[in-house]
Order: structure tokens, then C-alpha cells, then sequence
């Protein structure tokens, strides 16, 4: 076992390339929306609906990545190699199966997707001109996001952190050149976009690929991308399945708090979504540590060091907190900045909003940090993404949000408080998070050996 300063060392080591990962998807998503503002609103608005479709792949896209990232470091954690190298091809053939899926649907119907979302004619346009060039990327993206999170997960984490730099390099050049019609190439708009999305994305395969090749760890083999898979299908889909499930989840009881808040008034939809944007930056370390954390156990456990497991699993919990604490402070010390910025692109009203919803989202950003450690983290390493599934199901839909629809238009407390109650989510469920943390029943090898 580890010393608590090598140990530090060794999560760091893992969790800051994850976090630049996470930051430079950021930041991949904020350039597109920055230049499309330079073309057109309508521009910028059908490209945020679409992809409105496309978040669902990518929820399909994170469990397929969760299920393989898990398996692979309890396999590579025990020593089996060529198993990695099974897993890896069996979640490749179901990204591809995926992926195919939503590529027809997406170049096929584009414009009926689009009516899903609005209703204006130059909008369903556009979105569907988007739609149908940023198909061709998804026969690729699901590729490249299973294979980075493979690497990851046995502790190779160098080159996924090259492969989203460079991405998020030929993305910008490429949106600039077809956006603004640089170097004889004619102007495409939101065309542009979704072109540089696909060359970007073909980009990181390539990268893959010829690491592969090259590679004396881990490989992506033909033959077992057409291989029977059999029990490790099982296994692999009892971890996939409910982390998409848990993630779809989330994701649709965030609409719910956004549906809730957008009847309120415009002025609470403006301060939310800056709010948001802020905290989310302030949780890309937690979600670093949080992922470190589930290659950690998950190697552990595969190696059946389940004391080990147990012991990295708590520290990891406290290094989260520590971080989301810093967070915390940075997030305080950056408001006033935050409130001057805004401050001629908002009313005045949203500025109130926006100062005291930053302080809110503060403590909301401890509780994510915590649950996401443990239920991501830690439960995931072992095996365990039903409970996750679980947890936020129910507390999402029967407490969060109906306590939330309760203060807005029932109580009708002040817009204030009603965001108060939304950001107690985290909190409401952290003891039953807890109390399934300490019966340790996560703590689970779930290697097979196949020799």
C-alpha cells in the first residue's frame, strides 16, 4: 500500500490529464458557440438544439466508456491483458452498432429531429444542414471514446490528454476556415461547424490507430472486434446499462430544474445559466479525481487487494473534498469579476440572481464533489453502477424536483429560496450514499478467470 504522499502523487498524476481533457471539451464547446454568434443567431441557436439529439448518443457513448474503463482495470489490475484487449473489442462493436444507428437516423430525418425542438422554419433549416454533416463524425466518435478511456483506465493517460489537444486544435482551425471562409475555402456557416466536427473526430481515430500499432500494452485486434463475447458481454453490459440509465436521468431532471426555473421569468434562465457555466468549470477537478478514483479501486480490486481498496477509496474521498473546498474559494474570490462582466449584458435583477445564486452553487459543488467520489468513484470501481442508477432515480424524481415544483407553484416562495430548495439536491441524498459506503458491499472483484 501506498504511503499517503506517494499516493497523492499517484492520484494527481491520474486525475490532472483527466481534468485537461475535461476542460478542453469545454472549450471545444464554448469556441463553436462563440463563432456561430459571429454568423448568426438562428446559427448559433439550431446548432444548440441539434446537438440536443445528439447529447443522448453521448450518454450511450459515456456508459459503453464507463463499462469498458471498469472491466478493463480490474483485468488489468489482475494481470490479464489479452481480456483488456477482449473488452476493448467487444465495447468498439457496440459503439460501431450504436453509432450506425444513430447516423441513419440523423442524416436520414434530420429535419423531423429538428421539429422535436422548435418550430421555426430557418431554425429546423439550419438544424438540419448540421445534423446531417455532424452524422458522419458519430461512425468515429464512438471509436475514439471507448479507446481513450481503455488507455485511461490501465493508467495510460498521456495520450488521451495529445489526442483532445490536438482534436481541439484541427476543431478550431477547421470551424475558423469554413465559418469565415479562410483560405479560399467558401463560407459554410453552421455547415462549417459540424465539418470541422467530423475532420476533428476522424482525427482522434487516426491518433488511436497508429498508437495501436505501435502500442506493446494494450492493442485494438480485429479478432476480437468480431469476436463472441458470451459471459464478458453480460458483465459488460451489467455495468454499461445502468450508467447510461443514471446519466440519462440526471440529465433529464436538470431539464426539469431548467423547465421549472424558465417559468419563473427570463431573468432567472440568464443568472442560472451563467451560474451553471461557473460551477461547472469549478467541477472539472472533482470529476478528474472522481474518474482517478474508479481506476484506482477498480485496479485494486482486481488484483483482490480489497483492504487497499477500501483504504485509496477513503482518501480519494478526501482528497474531493479538499479540492471542492478550493473550488469553493476560487469560485467566491472570482464573483465580483463574474458580476462586472454581466454586468451591461444583464438586468439588474439577473445581476441580484446571479450574485446569490454563485454563493449557492458553492455548497452544491461540495455535495457533487462527495457523491460523484463515491457513487462514480468508488461504487463504479467495484462493479456497482445500479446503485447510482438507483439513487438518482428516485431522489431526482420523487424529492429533487417535486420539491422544487412545491416552492415554485405551490409555496410560491420568493425566486430566491425556490433556487435554494434545487440546490439541495446533492444533500438529500448523501446519507443513503453513505451508508451504502460503509457496508463496503462495492467492494467487489469482478474478474473471471477465463483460462
Amino acid at each position: 500500500m501506498l504511503n499517503k504522499k506517494d499516493f497523492l502523487k499517484y492520484a494527481s498524476k491520474l486525475a490532472f490529464p483527466i481534468m485537461i481533457q475535461n476542460l478542453i471539451g469545454t472549450l471545444v464547446n464554448i469556441a463553436d458557440t462563440v463563432m456561430l454568434g459571429y454568423v448568426s443567431q438562428t446559427a448559433m441557436s439550431a446548432s444548440s438544439l441539434a446537438n440536443q439529439f445528439t447529447f443522448i448518443l453521448f450518454c450511450l457513448y459515456y456508459g459503453m466508456a464507463t463499462g469498458a474503463s471498469v472491466l478493463c482495470a480490474q483485468y488489468w489490475g489482475k494481470g490479464d491483458k489479452k481480456t483488456v484487449e477482449r473488452i476493448l473489442g467487444l465495447a468498439e462493436r457496440i459503439s460501431l452498432i450504436v453509432s450506425f444507428v444513430f447516423f441513419v437516423i440523423s442524416f436520414s430525418v434530420p429535419a423531423t429531429i429538428m421539429k422535436i425542438f422548435t418550430s421555426s422554419p430557418d431554425t429546423i433549416a439550419a438544424g438540419s444542414e448540421y445534423l446531417r454533416v455532424i452524422s458522419f463524425s458519430f461512425m468515429f466518435m464512438g471509436f475514439s471514446q471507448v479507446f481513450m478511456s481503455a488507455l485511461r483506465s490501465i493508467g495510460k493517460i498521456m495520450l488521451p490528454s495529445v489526442t483532445y489537444i490536438v482534436s481541439l486544435c484541427v476543431n478550431v482551425i477547421c470551424n475558423a476556415t469554413f465559418i469565415f471562409g479562410l483560405f479560399g475555402f467558401p463560407k459554410l456557416g453552421v455547415t462549417g461547424v459540424a465539418l470541422g466536427t467530423v475532420i476533428a473526430r476522424i482525427t482522434e481515430v487516426l491518433i488511436c490507430l497508429i498508437y495501436s500499432l505501435r502500442s506493446s500494452d494494450v492493442r485494438f485486434r480485429i479478432k476480437y472486434f468480431f469476436a463472441k463475447s458470451g459471459i464478458l458481454f453480460q458483465d459488460f453490459m451489467k455495468i454499461a446499462t445502468p450508467a447510461v440509465i443514471n446519466d440519462v436521468v440526471w440529465s433529464l431532471a436538470s431539464s426539469a430544474f431548467a423547465a421549472i426555473l424558465g417559468h419563473i421569468g427570463d431573468d432567472m434562465v440568464a443568472a442560472n445559466a451563467v451560474a451553471v457555466m461557473v460551477v461547472n468549470i469549478g467541477a472539472i477537478a472533482c470529476r478528474g479525481f472522481a474518474n482517478a478514483t474508479t481506476i484506482i479501486v477498480s485496479q485494486e480490486l482486481g488484483k483482490d487487494n480489497i483492504e487497499a481498496a477500501r483504504e485509496y477509496g477513503k482518501r480519494m474521498l478526501r482528497i474531493t473534498m479538499v479540492v471542492s473546498l478550493v473550488g469553493c474559494v476560487i469560485i467566491l474570490a472570482l464573483r465580483p469579476l463574474i458580476l462586472d462582466f454581466y454586468r451591461d449584458k444583464l438586468t439588474e435583477t439577473a445581476i441580484y440572481y446571479l450574485g446569490t445564486f454563485i454563493i449557492m452553487t458553492t455548497w452544491r459543488l461540495v455535495g457533487e464533489g462527495i457523491n460523484t467520489c463515491l457513487i462514480c468513484g468508488c461504487f463504479r470501481g467495484g462493479g456497482d453502477s445500479r446503485f447510482g442508477m438507483i439513487i438518482d432515480s428516485l431522489f431526482m424524481w420523487l424529492v429533487a424536483v417535486p420539491l422544487t415544483f412545491l416552492a415554485a407553484y405551490v409555496l410560491k416562495l420568493p425566486p430566491v429560496w425556490v433556487y435554494f430548495v434545487m440546490t439541495l439536491d446533492e444533500f438529500e441524498k448523501m446519507p443513503v450514499v453513505f451508508i451504502h459506503y460503509i457496508r463496503g458491499k462495492w467492494l467487489t472483484n469482478i474478474t473471471r478467470d477465463f483460462d
